[in-house]
């Protein structure tokens, strides 16, 4: 249900660098021509989905009220030869969690709730918890309760979820937290999963119909509801997963009542398109509620986050974009929205394997964009050496460590959890960037202590353990 990447996406990038070279993006005040996007659209998409690495995606191509591109590609139905229509009902995984933060903040802006309030207030299990826990903490993947999907029975699919989401918090909250609430981000599916549970509460209606009633419906979502697994949905995708040899399989059954919250819509490309448009124009929150979702906040330390609220802020092409991902069996998605431009682009994969969503978008950016130019920055005037050491701290992963180093040519270079050694960019300060990662260093007394790792869905402080 959460964001993550996969290797096996160079086929896309390397062709969306030879369509981005043969479409130049226009300089400033120019405009792009639109004929010249849907084709390369359609490229970048038959790259992605060649030798059968995937059975089908739907792809949407907005700026403004101009629709450059809503189109199915390959199939919805591998068994019956169905190809995928445009409005092919997708499971999104964890693009759920915006639309749960949506409904949290219409309570809040109704005078129902704060997002300073405990959690222990709608969830009665959390009352003997060790440490409260807000619900503004939830909501940025600050709380430290413990990742449910991280359970030996959660997902199985043998194993049916508890009798009541009040089992599962109960469950949650008799866990030790990984970290004090607050002085972390790790990206959590708990804290969404107890927040539908929130909006259950505190509205007097079922999550899954405040969500239809009071989020889909303003927005003009005729398509999307909450998935589960006995409705006959029209267009509804098939997923699937590529297993090694065995080539594409039918993704793995899975009860829907697991992602809950965190992860159980279903919806389109162009619905998709539609909650864009509501939400950044004022017709699922007023000014309040808007502005509580862009606020991204800080750690306790008031190092500065990058996401909130279901969202993740950062920039890509030079643009500020707001975006996230999803995963769940057989599907993955990535939705992105550049409010300066009022672009969005909304990739879904009816397939859980090398196709990664978030490269086919970064593909299309480059064609509606162009390749940003090179940032000159300037050098680091101190002395590299001081950066290096091993760094540990709990990510998502659990604890892990931190590698920083000085190669051979002099630059610094640093091993992430689950990544090769990359080396490091200097931005500025004691910050420096391996790709979307950012590692500002922190020192004590001109002695470097900790470093921040910051990749926008998880920002976690790592202690220095030992020079090298």
């Amino acid at each position: 249900m959460s964001p993550r990447s996969h290797a096996g996406h160079a086929p896309v990038s390397v062709f969306a660098l030879v369509l981005a070279l043969a479409l130049p993006a226009p300089a400033k005040g120019q405009t792009l021509d639109r004929s010249l996007v849907a084709p390369a659209v359609d490229s970048i998409v038959a790259s992605a989905l060649k030798d059968g690495r995937a059975a089908g995606m739907s792809v949407a191509v907005v700026r403004g009220r101009d629709t450059l591109v809503l189109k199915g590609y390959g199939k919805a139905d591998m068994e019956l030869d169905v190809p995928m229509p445009a409005d092919a009902v997708y499971e999104i995984g964890s693009v759920t969690k915006q639309f749960t933060a949506a409904a949290i903040l219409q309570l809040m802006e109704q005078g129902k709730l704060s997002l300073d309030d405990e959690l222990a207030k709608y969830v009665p299990a959390f009352a003997r918890a060790a440490q409260p826990v807000t619900l503004r903490q939830l909501l940025n993947h600050t709380s430290g309760i413990y990742e449910y999907t991280k359970l030996p029975f959660a997902f199985h699919p043998e194993v049916p979820p508890p009798p009541s989401y009040d089992s599962l918090a109960a469950i949650l909250a008799a866990m030790p937290v990984d970290f004090a609430p607050g002085t972390r981000m790790v990206y959590d599916n708990s804290g969404f999963y107890l927040l539908g549970m929130v909006v259950d509460k505190v509205s007097g209606e079922p999550y899954w119909q405040y969500i239809a009633r009071h989020v889909f419906e303003p927005a003009g979502m005729t398509h999307s509801r909450y998935c589960d697994n006995e409705t006959v949905v029209k267009n509804r995708a098939h997923g699937y997963r590529l297993a090694g040899s065995s080539g594409l399989t039918l993704a793995p059954y899975l009860d829907m009542r697991w992602p809950y919250s965190a992860g159980a819509l279903c919806s389109t490309a162009g619905d998709l398109v539609a909650w864009h448009r509501a939400l950044h124009g004022g017709r699922i929150l007023g000014p309040a509620g808007y502005k509580a979702l862009l606020a991204t906040g800080t750690l306790a330390d008031g190092t500065p986050l990058r996401y909130a609220n279901g969202l993740g802020f950062d920039s890509a092409f030079g643009h500020r974009r707001i975006w996230h991902g999803g995963t769940i069996p057989g599907f993955r998605t990535q939705l992105e929205y550049y409010p300066d431009e009022a672009v969005t682009i909304a990739v879904l994969v009816n397939t859980l394997g090398p196709v990664a969503p978030q490269a086919v978008a970064r593909s299309i950016g480059e064609v509606l964009f162009g390749k940003p130019a090179a940032r000159k920055a300037a050098p680091y005037r101190g002395k590299l050496a001081d950066f290096v050491g091993e760094y540990a701290g709990v990510t998502r992963a659990g604890e892990m460590t931190v590698t920083v180093a000085v190669d051979s040519t002099g630059a610094l270079m640093a091993r992430l959890p689950e990544s090769r050694p990359g080396r490091l960019e200097y931005l500025a300060g004691n910050t420096f960037a391996a790709g979307d990662v950012r590692l500002t260093f922190r020192r004590e007394k001109g002695v470097v202590t900790a470093v921040v790792v910051d990749n926008v869905i998880g920002c976690t402080v790592m202690r220095r353990q030992r020079g090298i």
